[in-house]
């Protein structure tokens, strides 16, 4: 299932980037031609969210956001692993609410048309959902891989 997961993110992200691509090639293109498009700067704007969230979605499941575990790896064992597992279940609070706040200004905009576009507004917070979600499936799957590890094996990684 993660597969699938980490494959439909990158099934989306990619079209998306590629037409966040095209849109601004379109109007740059356009307006050099003195015939600028009405709608290019606030669809970039649309897709450049959807591209960020997808490129969010694909960090956190790969692990790849920075940390700085300065002050976690001079922790003793116990206590570092206490602290990790404080982190992952803020993540996942931090997720849900995301999540939650993104279906509330999905529905809150959902009868207001973009300024240019005839789309709903909402199409700009829809991506939230998804994130949120992603974020708290993967601090809930990080809190059990902290919670199963064995004392022994993580004071080796640790030297």
């Amino acid at each position: 299932m993660l597969r699938l997961i980490d494959r439909l993110i990158a099934w989306f992200a990619i079209p998306s980037a590629v037409l966040l691509l095209l849109v601004v090639m379109a109007g740059v293109i356009c307006r050099a031609a003195d015939h600028p498009l009405s709608w290019t700067d606030e669809a970039s704007g649309y897709l450049m969210v959807w591209c960020a969230c997808f490129g969010w979605m694909s960090a956190t499941r790969k692990g790849a956001h920075i940390r700085i575990r300065f002050f976690m790896d001079r922790l003793p064992s116990g206590l570092n692993r206490l602290v990790r597992l404080l982190f992952e279940l803020s993540l996942l609070l931090l997720g849900c609410m995301i999540a939650v706040k993104g279906l509330h200004l999905v529905q809150t905009n959902l009868e207001i048309e973009a300024t240019s576009m005839p789309i709903s507004a909402a199409l700009l917070y829809v991506p939230l959902i998804p994130a949120g979600l992603v974020m708290m499936l993967q601090a809930v799957l990080d809190t059990l891989g902290i919670w199963q590890e064995k004392p022994a094996v993580q004071d080796k990684a640790q030297s």
